[in-house]
């Protein structure tokens, strides 16, 4: 548990895994993303742009995850600050990835894949899986450094 708790028995049990969560629910967001865009792409079929609607599920894996993001910056400030501006771009991607799905349901093209919230994604899953995961490479590591 960090010297300073702000927020109690939350910290007590979160505290010292909280990477570890962040690391599922980032692979969580990777799932819900394949499947609303699988979702997207049958509603823009049957019923075009006006059918489409946002993923629950993936709306709150979003959700989940920028509430993760910002409690882990209350307990490691640099990491926490540095996972807050990957999934908040993240967010901001998907947010605009939707929109882009609408636009091209409404012109009747194909649906492409949201490839700038998939590299957005890539980028958090990198940063989160050195953090939560950094055991397996401090051996290495610290011959190097």
């Amino acid at each position: 548990m960090p010297p300073v708790s702000l927020f109690g028995p939350l910290d007590a049990v979160l505290g010292d895994s909280i990477e570890y969560v962040l690391l599922i629910l980032v692979l969580v967001n990777l799932l819900t993303r394949v499947l609303a865009h699988r979702r997207h792409v049958k509603a823009a079929e049957e019923g075009g742009a006006e059918a489409m609607s946002r993923f629950l599920p993936h709306a709150a894996s979003n959700a989940l995850l920028v509430l993760a993001a910002f409690y882990y910056l209350t307990l490691h400030h640099h990491a926490g600050m540095v996972t807050s501006v990957l999934v908040l771009g993240l967010f901001i991607t998907d947010f605009f990835e939707f929109e882009a799905r609408k636009v091209e349901a409404r012109r009747d093209v194909p649906i492409e894949r949201p490839k700038g919230a998939i590299a957005a994604s890539l980028l958090t899953l990198a940063y989160v899986a050195y953090q939560s995961l950094f055991f397996l490479i401090a051996p290495a590591w610290g011959a190097v450094v």
